[in-house]
């Protein structure tokens, strides 16, 4: 056993007992850390959100337009499958860029019509509202169209933009055929850590329909001190600080799943725009944004190096990539 990884898997374990979580796992046995023994497979959903720059604050696709071909080639070259969240307004706009992803093979999904907040909303947002209930299954019936019009099959995986789900979009998503969900922030909602299939009346519990939901990974163990739990969210520490410190929770939040006796499947989100220099300053209307520094920390060239570190991690420690579909599948 290499002498740093056992020290890790030590102060997780560490981690969990301090929270009563009780690991009864060998650390002898543990070779990395959530695979390494025989017969035991991880999935990883690698979801890209396709959208406007830095988080729908301003109206460009730099992102979309410089990002995107980098990541295609970097999938292709590591034979890696992934999920691409397409607003329909930027399916529209960006129709080639839609084509050469779905050429690469990857899976075509959706992620509302404008990045509006078609769930319910985890965090306190200024002048963010999510649209009425009785609204969501139009502009999602509208936004699937849209992509479907460009890449030239219908969609079904979802997204909610900035992970802001909940039972009335789940339920829109059934009625118009999708198949997953890919929205649900474990940060916020730690009743499932694993794909399930939902409740109708609550969408966060386990219930009997046919759409499966994919939560969104989180650091499980760490004391948060962010009163909606936000800092739990891994993104996007991998840029921030390194592959490594998100291999680190990677590592953790598998040792805690495979405890429970469950597959763990990670489920991660990213953007184009991540892997192209942002700017510290961006117009918005009549006015200028100043993201918070971590928004746009190391976009670009880091980025990419680190995210390729990060799939080299992730396959050193035996994780089979898939779409959204595809591990919806399995459930």
């Amino acid at each position: 056993m290499i002498p740093e990884k056992t020290e890790r898997l030590a102060a997780h374990k560490r981690r969990f007992h301090r929270k009563g979580l009780s690991m009864n796992i060998r650390l002898n046995n543990l070779q990395s850390s959530i695979v390494g023994r025989a017969g035991t497979r991880f999935d990883v959903v690698l979801g890209f959100d396709m959208a406007t720059d830095i988080e729908a604050y301003t109206s460009t696709y730099e992102g979309i337009r410089a990002g995107t071909p980098k990541l295609i080639g970097l999938l292709r070259a590591e034979n890696v499958r992934a999920t691409f969240f397409w607003t329909g307004h930027a399916a529209a706009s960006n129709p080639e860029m839609v084509r050469r992803v779905r050429e690469a093979g990857h899976e075509t999904g959706c992620h509302g019509l404008f990045h509006e907040n078609l769930g319910d909303a985890v965090y306190p947002l200024a002048n963010s509202h999510p649209v009425l209930p009785s609204e969501v299954e139009g502009r999602v019936a509208e936004a699937t169209r849209a992509v479907k019009r460009i890449a030239g099959l219908k969609p079904v995986s979802f997204r909610a933009p900035r992970l802001w789900g909940g039972t009335h979009l789940v339920n829109a998503l059934e009625k118009l055929g999708y198949v997953s969900d890919a929205s649900l922030p474990l940060y916020a909602h730690r009743s499932q850590l694993v794909p399930y299939h939902p409740a109708s009346k609550d969408w966060t519990r386990k219930g009997g329909m046919r759409i499966v939901e994919i939560p969104n990974f989180c650091d499980l163990a760490m004391k948060s001190v962010d009163p909606c739990q936000r800092d739990r969210d891994p993104w996007p520490i991998y840029r921030t600080k390194s592959a490594r410190a998100l291999l680190d929770k990677v590592d953790s939040f598998g040792l805690h799943v495979e405890n429970l006796k469950l597959r763990p499947v990670l489920c991660f989100r990213f953007h184009p725009w991540e892997f192209h220099k942002m700017p510290g300053e961006v117009a918005y209307g009549d006015a200028r944004v100043r993201p918070a520094p971590f928004v746009v920390k190391n976009c670009g060239d880091r980025a990419l190096e680190q995210f390729a570190a990060l799939i080299k991690g992730l396959k050193e420690r035996g994780a089979r990539f898939a779409t959204a579909q595809d591990a919806a599948a399995d459930y």
